[in-house]
């Protein structure tokens, strides 16, 4: 199937993130978590070393752009399931934590491979500098209105 090519706006953007969220929430619904769960998950098995709450929390908060409310919310439903557990000050992946996220990427693998596999990397680089230029204008642009915000 080939689309006609739109020019890369806020909407063509948002579609295209939704969309490919979308497939990744079906398969993390099948295992009954949510995509923020997801993420904080990743963070933690991903990290350099043990985080706190409070460093998960930024880092998720970063990541989506969320209210620490809800990251908090997030790290709460994964230490109820015992994919996160304390250790003194940090939250670390549990075994069956590590085996979530492994189980989900490799869900998701084919059906990644499927949506941007025969993509020309040419493409995926101009995307990727598009993307990374966006991200980086809209995050200046969201610190100078929470700062805005703060300065009521």
């Amino acid at each position: 199937m080939t689309t006609t090519a739109a020019p890369a706006d806020a909407r063509v953007l948002g579609l295209a993130h939704y969309a490919a969220r979308g497939v990744l929430e079906h398969v993390l619904a099948r295992h009954g978590v949510t995509f923020t769960q997801q993420i904080a998950l990743r963070t933690a098995v991903t990290a350099e070393g043990p985080l706190t709450p409070d460093e998960l929390v930024a880092r998720i908060g970063a990541t989506l752009k969320t209210v620490p409310a809800d990251a908090h919310a997030a790290l709460d439903a994964l230490r109820a399931r015992e994919l996160l557990l304390a250790d003194g000050p940090h939250l670390l992946p549990t075994e069956a934590g590590s085996a979530l996220l492994a189980t989900v990427t490799a869900e998701t693998a084919p059906l990644s491979a499927r949506i941007w596999g025969d993509i020309p990397a040419d493409d995926l680089a101009a995307a990727g500098r598009v993307l990374a230029l966006v991200t980086e204008r809209a995050d200046r642009e969201l610190a100078a209105l929470a700062a805005t915000t703060a300065g009521r």
